[in-house]
């Protein structure tokens, strides 16, 4: 296969500049999984979307706005975020 290259400054084998390992994919279409942070994310997993916890709909990373920073939860929209909210209210 013939990845891409990037430059990140220092150059390798083609397509593993910049990256941990051999096995983290640039452009990978799966499931991302992040850490959610105040204002921010992190990707910890490379991926094109995550799931809503609420709903379960894909919600791909460019679109993503809401998400609980306690929780480490992604939600669709904000309907989502307050279903969830309420919902856990409510348990206690």
């Amino acid at each position: 296969m013939n990845w891409p290259r990037v430059a990140l400054g220092r150059r390798t084998r083609a397509g593993y500049e910049g990256r941990m390992n051999k096995h983290e994919f640039i452009g990978r279409n799966g499931e991302a999984r992040l850490r959610y942070l105040d204002s921010d994310f992190q990707v910890l997993v490379p991926g094109a979307y995550v799931t809503c916890s609420v709903t379960g709909r894909h919600i791909m990373l460019s679109d993503l706005r809401y998400w609980s920073v306690d929780r480490q939860e992604a939600y669709a929209d904000a309907a989502a975020s307050l279903k969830r909210e309420l919902s856990l209210r409510r348990g206690k």
